[in-house]
């Protein structure tokens, strides 16, 4: 009897301390972005980002380069007037809420690298969400998901 108890709480503190289920954010070509809009789903590779118009943006000195907010939401199929608020998801489950006012600027950015070209820091992950404007715990580094709340 005492191997069976010790068995099931061997197997509830497994349970318990691994590590949740995150988003996607490797495809077979690589990082990516899932856009989440109610039910459906859409995946953006680096490169797909990369196709898109590209902008600059600029937090605490460190200048990024990636697409703004709204033209990836358009290029989603995103009606940009029906947006109510965003949720960012990084690879190790840090979310962040915003509302439209904070993200719906030409000058927040998925960024997929720096201005000059060059990758993006290891603590910054593959993708980054950077909001000039606002502090740097909405900066959302390891960008994994943006969940479109309309």
């Amino acid at each position: 009897m005492k191997k069976i108890i010790f068995s099931l709480f061997v197997v509830v503190m497994l349970v318990a301390c691994s590590p949740a289920a995150q988003p996607e954010q490797e495809t077979a070509t690589g990082p990516s972005l899932l856009v989440t809009i109610g039910d459906q789903q859409q995946t953006f590779t680096v490169a797909d980002l990369m196709a898109l118009p590209s902008s600059q943006a600029t937090f605490k000195d460190v200048a990024y380069k990636g697409v703004s907010v709204p033209a990836l939401l358009e290029a989603a199929g995103v009606n940009l007037d029906q947006v109510k608020a965003l949720k960012g998801v990084a690879t190790d489950g840090y979310t962040v809420n915003y509302d439209t006012i904070q993200v719906m600027k030409d000058n927040v950015l998925v960024a997929y690298a720096l201005a000059d070209g060059s990758p993006l820091s290891a603590d910054d992950g593959d993708l980054r969400l950077v909001l000039p404007d606002e502090e740097g715990k909405l900066n959302l580094r390891m960008l994994a998901e943006l969940q479109v709340v309309q």
